[in-house]
């Protein structure tokens, strides 16, 4: 692959740095994504849209959600005599 170098300031190279460490790829992983994205919108396939509206209807057919406040007190009685079995909370 040939590679290039850009001339950039300091403050943006330092926000790429920051960025590429977040997401786990290095500054030209990142920038070559984001460069991706700017193209457009993605076509995504038939398939794929389906499976996501498949998983969604699931979803939505559960009997209860939870709670994020008490999936976290749950949580932390792991390891605990506090703690019971989701089911018999």
């Amino acid at each position: 692959m040939k590679t290039q170098t850009i001339e950039i300031d300091e403050d943006t190279a330092t926000a790429l740095e920051q960025r590429a460490g977040e997401r786990g790829v290095t500054v030209p992983e990142l920038v070559a994504e984001l460069v991706t994205l700017e193209a457009g919108p993605v076509d995504a396939e038939a398939a794929d849209i389906a499976e996501l509206d498949r998983r969604w209807s699931a979803f939505a057919a559960q009997d209860s959600v939870a709670a994020n406040d008490d999936v976290v007190r749950w949580l932390q009685t792991w390891g605990t005599p506090a703690f019971r079995s989701w089911r018999k909370r």
